[in-house]
């Protein structure tokens, strides 16, 4: 299996699990999260930056995780910098 657990949520309950993985096969980034509430998903679909389409592809999803698990998003950017370097 290629993808390797970095961590969840430290206040997760039983109903609510944000968390982290690296696909170390990819070097990728794996994430759980909440799905953002209608006026979130708007914003973000109407974001505009030059030489890309306005919108959320299909195939794309934006999801929200709390700033705590910020320790273990660096991990997991420290395990797939890795991950890169070795393929």
């Amino acid at each position: 299996m290629s993808l390797r657990f970095i961590g969840i949520d430290p206040n997760t309950g039983q109903a609510e699990s944000p968390t982290v993985w690296v696909d170390e096969r990819k070097a990728e980034l794996v994430i759980q999260g909440w799905k953002p509430d209608a006026q979130t998903e708007a914003e973000c679909a109407a974001f505009e930056l030059p030489g890309h389409a306005v919108g959320i592809p299909e195939h794309e999803a934006v999801v929200r995780i709390p700033a705590r698990m910020i320790p273990i998003l660096r991990e997991a950017c420290d395990a797939a910098e890795r991950a890169a370097q070795l393929r």
